[in-house]
């Protein structure tokens, strides 16, 4: 990374540093419209990044919310109606509601429909001002590793403005995240997630973090006008979970292009926290998206605002296809010795049994891999294998599965994407 040059003496005169692209010897970017996009590449923002799931859902959404707001529409004639006719001795006919009674639900929903529009825009308004009075701004000068993160993935990404972005108290919650008002956007990190990327933990995986949210601004998942047609129907079961599914597939996507290798890292950090996540191993994780089966794992799926850790591991371990979002993937790297949760206990290995499969992995572990209780501050581990090299070694007492493409493993009911001692292959989008 290179160094932050230091600042520079107040100019004579009272004279302003530049201020335009021009005057940097720079192509000027034109200013962000409801038009042009919050990126150099248009409205729909860079392509091939984003989930193939995402616009369809979108559009469907698009539709859902026209519907809405086109019953909304003819109740509230209704309502303007029986306003104009209610009087002291109006009372409605017999089997039908009155919609001149302010504490009828129905009459509260229709405005509040009605009002949702400026709701989004107060409650982003609000978001954003808290971070600029409670926040610690990330600059040039505070924490300027950060932010120079975040604007190398404004730059890549094609962003018009570079975002805000800000530190504010996790209090234990690993947890990151972009919004916006107006034409302005911002990212926001919690301070347990940030300290992920001090030197002994593991810098990439904050890098790719901040190149997610970054995706999400350069995706267009904030806009005012995209939450105004999709924030009915995010309250669409399945179907509106589903959306928000994608468009975390499309802002791991950006995550993915810029640090690949860092993939293993994020997925550890997210599972494990930011002391413990050295020691998750990324193919044990991936593989568990296709061992666990069962109505129960597809709900929880179903109804999550995220994919899934292991399926989202799965997404970035296996780049020839999209991650799922209705159905678990099929293809495993290796055969755990342990059983899935799905499997009856009856399948499950007696205490005796698990202990000699604890001793039998003992004697094949590395001997740069100690004790598996994450890294701190102030010690020395350059005895020991890196981060990553823990993260991506072939699971203890595992089989590969090297099964030919299109054909079925008994067991998994799935085919190995990869030689399991390569890295990860290139995203295919």
């Amino acid at each position: 990374m290179s160094e932050i040059p230091p600042p520079q003496p107040p100019r004579p005169g009272g004279q302003q540093p530049p201020q335009t692209g021009a005057q940097l010897g720079l192509p000027d970017i034109k200013q962000p419209t409801p038009f042009n996009g919050a990126t150099v590449y248009g409205i729909w923002g860079p392509r091939g990044i984003r989930h193939p799931g995402e616009l369809p859902l979108m559009w469907i959404g698009v539709v859902v919310t026209l519907i809405f707001y086109t019953v909304w529409t003819f109740s509230l004639i209704g309502v303007i109606n029986g306003l104009q006719d209610g009087t002291e001795t109006f009372t409605p006919e017999e089997g039908t509601e009155d919609l001149a009674n302010p504490d009828n639900p129905t009459t509260q929903f229709i405005v509040l429909l009605g009002i949702l529009p400026i709701i989004i825009w107060v409650a982003r308004a609000m978001m954003y001002a808290q971070q600029r009075a409670q926040g610690v701004r990330m600059s040039p000068t505070q924490f300027p590793e950060g932010y120079r993160m975040v604007v190398e993935a404004a730059a890549h990404y094609g962003l018009r403005k570079v975002p805000d972005a800000y530190v504010v108290s996790g209090s234990g919650t690993i947890n990151a995240f972009a919004s916006g008002h107006g034409f302005r956007r911002f990212v926001v990190v919690y301070s347990d997630l940030f300290e992920v990327g001090g030197s002994v933990r593991d810098p990439d995986a904050l890098r790719f973090v901040l190149a997610h949210e970054v995706g999400h601004l350069a995706a267009g998942h904030v806009s005012y006008i995209r939450l105004i047609f999709t924030n009915l129907f995010a309250n669409v079961p399945i179907l509106g979970p589903a959306l928000s599914r994608a468009q975390e597939y499309t802002a791991d996507n950006c995550g993915y292009g810029m640090y690949p290798n860092a993939a293993p890292g994020v997925i550890g950090v997210l599972g494990a926290g930011k002391y413990l996540n050295a020691d998750v191993n990324i193919f044990e994780m991936a593989d568990r998206a296709v061992t666990e089966k069962g109505l129960w794992v597809h709900l929880t799926n179903w109804l999550a605002s995220h994919p899934v850790l292991t399926w989202r591991a799965h997404a970035l371990m296996d780049r020839s296809r999209a991650g799922r979002l209705f159905f678990r993937p099929k293809n495993a790297a290796f055969s755990s010795p342990l059983p899935s949760g799905s499997q009856l206990s009856r399948k499950w290995p007696t205490p005796p049994q698990v202990l000699a499969m604890l001793d039998a992995a003992a004697t094949e572990r590395p001997a740069g891999i100690g004790e598996q209780f994450g890294r701190f501050p102030g010690v020395d581990y350059a005895g020991m294998d890196t981060i990553r090299q823990i993260q991506t070694f072939p699971p203890l007492l595992s089989r590969p599965l090297n099964v030919a493409p299109g054909l079925t493993d008994e067991k998994h009911d799935g085919v190995s994407p990869t030689d399991p001692g390569s890295p990860p292959n290139p995203p295919v989008r």
